[in-house]
């Protein structure tokens, strides 16, 4: 597939505008006071399913022709992607098969579930999520809907970068640098092709949980390389190895990569709840603390930084907020 590009991303933001929520740009005075920054958050919590997925989801699906909608759509998720596709579909009347992991959080299954989707169980460590969508299609016609390393869903999730350029350039703010929390890289790929048009300035960071940090490990490297694997926090951002069109976009584009750890992510967590009056998930608060706990420097910047979503587990909540 070819790599989208910035104009992909602006075709996007046109394609999907009537469907998804244009989140708001939030900001926090604690928040600027604890970091000696300028803080620009990019709630998608409020997104349409809870997480910035729909934005790629729906960009994806609207592309496809009546033929392949008549066959249904099929893709693996942890949960976001998941109820993303399975909501994108039902709005067109597509049918949606996703293959979910058995430990995913009940909230998100339940979700994909709600939109009409059709749940099939796979174990995270044993199976081969992407062998069995393939395999799925290859049966039933079913189009393939990627959670990360397609090009139409790349550009969808972008849109979240326009936005909050706009919001900023409202506010007379420039963002020297932009937080973006990453798993295969979708969402901080198709975020950097936005900042390349509008804000080029803009250094664009990738958030990954620690023993997750992929991308940054790649970008070292200059090649894909896997990352250890560590805590299942984060379920979000589990994605074990780059995507290969999200790092051929990102080896370009990013300044380099945070890893953060679960007290930090669960303190981000808590914070969101208690100042910002916002339920993120783990793997959606990942920027946030990233700035809290001083892995980036935002002291006399202008950063933004993304809570990618708020699907989280009512036991791992109230672990936080406790």
């Amino acid at each position: 597939m070819d790599l989208p590009t910035h104009t992909d991303v602006l075709a996007a933001r046109g394609r999907i505008a009537s469907r998804v929520v244009r989140t708001p740009m939030l900001r926090n005075p604690l928040l600027d006071e604890l970091t000696g920054g300028t803080i620009l958050l990019k709630p998608e919590p409020l997104q349409r399913t809870g997480s910035f997925k729909f934005r790629g989801a729906t960009n994806a699906i609207l592309q496809l022709s009546p033929a392949q909608l008549a066959a249904g759509v099929v893709t693996h998720s942890s949960g976001n992607h998941g109820q993303a596709v399975a909501c994108a579909a039902a709005a067109v009347g597509a049918r949606a098969t996703v293959f979910m992991p058995q430990d995913a959080p009940r909230i998100k299954q339940d979700s994909t579930a709600r939109w009409g989707a059709t749940i099939r169980h796979y174990n995270r460590v044993t199976d081969d999520r992407e062998a069995m969508t393939h395999g799925f299609a290859a049966e039933t016609g079913a189009t393939l809907v990627p959670p990360f390393d397609h090009p139409h869903v790349i550009a969808g999730q972008g849109t979240l970068a326009l936005e909050l350029c706009d919001d900023a350039s409202a506010a007379g703010l420039a963002m020297d640098s932009m937080l973006v929390c990453t798993g295969g890289g979708g969402l901080i790929a198709g975020c950097s092709l936005a900042m390349e048009g509008v804000s080029p300035a803009t250094r664009m960071y990738c958030v990954e949980p620690e023993g997750w940090d992929d991308t940054a490990r790649s970008l070292v490297a200059g090649e894909r390389v896997a990352a250890d694997g560590g805590s299942m926090l984060c379920d979000a951002l589990l994605a074990k190895m780059p995507g290969k069109l999200t790092f051929a976009v990102n080896r370009t584009h990013l300044a380099g990569g945070v890893a953060v750890s679960d007290a930090e992510v669960l303190a981000a967590v808590a914070f969101a709840f208690l100042h910002l009056k916002m339920v993120v998930e783990p793997g959606g608060a990942v920027c946030l603390a990233a700035l809290l706990a001083g892995k980036f420097d935002a002291r006399g910047k202008v950063v933004g930084a993304v809570l990618s979503g708020g699907n989280v587990d009512p036991a791992v909540f109230a672990r936080a907020i406790g």
